[in-house]
């Protein structure tokens, strides 16, 4: 079977990543290199590679060699442990920058057949998490006047492929990423599962811990996957960026009848809460559910990562009242996948369920 090319997924462990690693396996003719500091803990037939993007010699002495590489599917991601903070931080923004240029830096020269790079932004890029963005977030609209990592990492792409690479580049924006990769700083699935199970085995009802109503959208790992690998192979995808959503409009609180029925739980009334303070004391209950169904998850802190604050922050935002993004751009360029996102995370806790990740 001829190959169809070999893509470098970086950050291939994360929920983005391992998306996109398991839609490139399920392609004929395609060669997968996943970089990532952790070993997988599932069967894949990619290579995978351990490097540290923070650190521009290893990099080099790790990513240097690879060859043949035709797209880098760019995932990575360096988050601070406040994580709203870190968001507006200078740090954090050089770090990001500089994990990228390490990285192409590294494997570019080696690599002149390099078609397509990918990076993903997010709703970031339209001022969601400073206040109401405007709606819809068009990707036409002019850059935001805050600070974002999303920025320098897009002008360094630019002035490289400007410099006359024979590559091309597409930036995507998705909002709320459901998936699942262990200790993820941002993974509303992990959250939301552990929370009701941990809410069950307390003997209490599922309770909505938000405030106020927000209308947003959310975007499967899996679509993204589909989405990244439509963007490399599509001309009309080539030097742009999309935003990529499901399709549809929810509030979250709308969504945890979903969450009740698969754990088989009551609803509760609503009662305002931040997760960070209430489920900082619960590791011994996770461990107990643990040790009960003899599950395969980690502890709770390794599994949820910063995942509580990122679940507070779309869970209860005063004085915002929608989050969503116009889709129209990428249908109209010849993407027009979409999934219901209540039958989305239903699937996605069911196959945490299968996995042991999450109790039945």
């Amino acid at each position: 079977m001829a190959t169809a090319g070999r893509v470098l997924i970086a950050g291939a462990l994360g929920i983005v990543g391992r998306a996109v690693l398991e839609h490139y396996e399920a392609l004929p003719g395609w060669e997968i290199v996943a970089l990532s500091r952790r070993a997988p803990d599932f069967p894949t037939r990619a290579r995978f590679v351990s490097a540290d993007l923070r650190d521009a010699a290893d990099c080099r002495a790790r990513l240097g060699g690879l060859r043949d590489v035709t797209h880098i599917v760019y995932c990575a991601l360096h988050e601070k442990p406040e994580l709203g903070k870190g968001w507006l931080e200078s740090d954090q923004i050089a770090t990001n920058a500089a994990m990228l240029a390490h990285l192409m830096d590294a494997v570019e020269p080696g690599n002149p057949g390099l078609r397509h790079v990918a990076l993903l932004q997010g709703t970031k890029a339209y001022g969601v998490h400073l206040g109401q963005m405007p709606i819809p977030g068009k990707e036409s609209a002019p850059r935001h006047i805050h600070p974002n990592f999303y920025w320098a990492q897009e002008d360094f792409i630019r002035a490289r492929q400007a410099a006359g690479a024979g590559w091309s580049w597409t930036v995507l924006r998705p909002q709320a990423v459901i998936g699942y990769a262990a200790g993820s700083a941002m993974n509303l699935l992990a959250a939301m599962g552990a929370y009701a199970a941990i809410s069950r085995e307390l003997g209490l009802p599922l309770v909505w811990p938000g405030s106020g109503t927000r209308l947003t959208e959310a975007t499967d790992a899996r679509l993204l996957a589909r989405a990244i690998a439509w963007a490399g192979a599509s001309p009309a995808a080539a030097n742009e960026i999309f935003n990529v959503t499901n399709g549809d409009v929810f509030d979250w609180q709308s969504l945890f009848p979903v969450l009740a029925r698969v754990f088989g739980m009551e609803i509760g009334a609503p009662h305002p809460m931040s997760l960070v303070a209430v489920m900082a004391d619960k590791a011994p209950v996770w461990r107990r559910i643990v040790e009960r169904y003899g599950l395969a998850a980690p502890e709770l802190d390794a599994m949820i990562g910063t995942s509580w604050q990122f679940a507070d922050f779309a869970f209860s935002r005063p004085g915002q009242t929608a989050s969503i993004l116009s889709t129209v751009k990428i249908r109209q360029a010849g993407f027009g996948d979409c999934v219901d996102s209540a039958e989305m995370l239903e699937w996605w806790l069911r196959a945490l369920q299968r996995r042991r990740i999450l109790p039945p």
